[in-house]
Parts: structure tokens; sequence; C-alpha cells
């Protein structure tokens, strides 16, 4: 089950190293780069211990900032920004490593956070992810970058690409990512503290429209940034309120390919076992594991998602994130 789990996941990689978000012959505009698909691919890559593979992909992502150096050097310039296109961009090309121009919700802090944190993480592993100056150099800038844009109270887009509100998911992410990149470069302590600070005041909620979400899980797994309380507060309100049969929604009232109801996402189910194996409930883990064999297609993939109530999945499978958590969560 794991190689074939792997053998999927390979088949989303491209030569550069970076990851389709689903397979690479889907039309839905999945078979770009995400940062963020990226970083959560890789997780199975590393999982599976082919180390080769993970420091290809960070390096990748580290071409793709030195690529848009330009854009970060603009903001740390000229920092509050009001306009959505001066971010560092969401989606790339695979190829070339070009900004995809098209508004997707291109706003996403908790990317570059995400991008660091691994790095920072993979490098004190001694994993090298770091090949010379000029990405130790990149690694600053982003630091610059998240100072520079205000992360602990700017309202982005999520990790779900949709309205802009200050995000707990986001700020979690860029407080883990500054926190680990730490022992590579300069991080002034007042950036984390604020973060934190921030980070307190919004939990458990994810956003001021948001009780409860999918997103919450990144907290626990795998950025690891909260306590023992909040981490159970967060658990039980996601198994209360969002696991469905064939997957769990990402906030109740999601519109996205909503049927008259929430569309049921598989990752939820390899995320959550993910995080009660760690926390040493194998109940818990076997009983989330099962849920995550059950939402898998004819074919043996996790799609992104299955429209609720219904064994009729969309046309983004298998879905590399879904694929790489299913492998993380086997391991």
């Amino acid at each position: 089950m794991i190689a074939k789990s792997v053998r999927m996941l390979e088949r989303m990689r491209h030569q550069t190293g970076l990851f389709s978000a689903a397979a690479k012959e889907v039309k839905t505009g999945y078979n770009k780069a995400w940062i963020r698909d990226n970083v959560y691919a890789a997780l199975g890559l590393e999982a599976a211990r082919n180390k080769k593979a993970v420091v290809k992909t960070y390096r990748a992502l580290l071409d793709i900032f030195l690529k848009h150096e330009y854009k970060i050097d603009w903001m740390i310039a000229q920092p509050h920004p009001k306009h959505a296109y001066r971010y560092i961009h969401a989606r790339y090309d695979p190829l070339t490593m070009e900004e995809i121009s098209e508004e997707w919700g291109n706003k996403q802090n908790d990317a570059i956070g995400a991008a660091i944190f691994k790095i920072g993480e993979l490098e004190s592993k001694g994993i090298k992810i770091i090949r010379n100056q000029n990405d130790e150099r990149i690694l600053q800038k982003l630091v610059q970058y998240l100072e520079a844009i205000e992360y602990w109270h700017d309202a982005d887009n999520g990790i779900w690409e949709e309205n802009e509100e200050i995000h707990a998911s986001s700020i979690g992410a860029c407080v883990a990512g500054l926190k680990s990149i730490s022992r590579i470069v300069d991080v002034d302590p007042e950036l984390i503290r604020k973060g934190t600070d921030a980070l307190d005041k919004l939990l458990p909620k994810e956003s001021e429209t948001k009780e409860t979400d999918l997103a919450l899980l990144s907290l626990i797994y795998p950025y690891r940034t909260v306590s023992d309380k909040q981490k159970k507060t967060i658990l039980k309100a996601v198994e209360e309120r969002l696991v469905r049969a064939r997957g769990v929604i990402r906030y109740e009232n999601d519109q996205y390919y909503n049927n008259g109801s929430e569309a049921e996402w598989t990752f939820g189910f390899p995320w959550l076992a993910i995080i009660y194996k760690e926390m040493g409930r194998p109940d818990k883990y076997a009983f989330y594991m099962d849920k995550a064999y059950c939402a898998m297609n004819e074919k043996g993939e996790l799609p992104e998602l299955y429209y609720a109530g219904t064994s009729v999945h969309n046309e983004n499978t298998p879905l590399a994130w879904s694929q790489a958590l299913l492998i993380a969560a086997q391991v």
C-alpha cells in the first residue's frame, strides 16, 4: 500500500522536483505547482525516506523564491501592501517556475511559513537543503518579508484561498517557520512573540467567520505550535463538527463543490490519523486509517473530495496532498 501511494505521488512530480497539485493531465488548473502543496507533498517523500527527492523539491522552491527575488525586495522596501499582486505568488508553472497570473486568492502567508519551517527542520535533521549564500540570502529575505507584511495581523486568503481574513492557520505557520529558520538566519524574537500573542488571542477560532476549520489541524501537524489544551480543543471541534463519511469538510457552510451540503475532503482522515499516532492513541489512529482506506476510489487513489453524501468525487485525483499524508500516516 505504501509503495503504491509513493508511485502515485511520484507520477505527479516534474523533472524540476516540483509537484502538480493533482494528476498532471487534469484540466482544472491543478496541474500547476503550489508552494504549500509542494511542502505537504514532500512530507510523503520524507516519510518514504526518499531524501534525494525531498532535497530536490525544496531546492526547487528556493529557486522559485530566487527567480522572483525582485518581488520580495519590493515588499521589504515598501511594506504594508494594499494590493494582492505584491505578495509572493501561490502558484507556478512546475517547469518554468513562472507565476500563474490568474487571480486565485494568492495572498497565502501560510505557504511562506510552511516552506521555511520545513527547510529549517530538515537542515536540523542533517538533510542539506541550503546550497550556497544565495539560498541563505533568500531565506533571510523571507523573514524580512514576513515582517514587512506584518503577518501577525495581515488579512490573507489562507489555506483555502478564499476571502481575506486574519487566519490562525496562517499565523501559526509563520510562527513555526520563524522558529525553525532562526537556527539558520537572523530572526528577531519579537517577530515570533507578536505571532504567538496573536495566535493565542484568535484560537480556538480559525478566523472571525470560522469557529472551527480543517486548516487548524496544521497547527498540530506538521507545525506542532499549539499547547496540549489548544490541541484538544481543536480536535474536539473538528471531530464533532467537520468529520463526515468520506472525508472532513473544511468548515461549515463551505460552498466549494457544494451539492446542497459541504464537500468531504479525503486528506482529513490521514491527517487525523497522523495526529493520533503522534499522541499515542492507536485506537483513534486505526479508526481514521480505516476511514482513509474506505475513501479511496476504485483505482486506490485519494481524490481531493467527494460530493456530500455520495460516492462521487471531483476530477482532482489523485491529490498529491492526500497521497502524501496517507504515506506519512502509514509509515
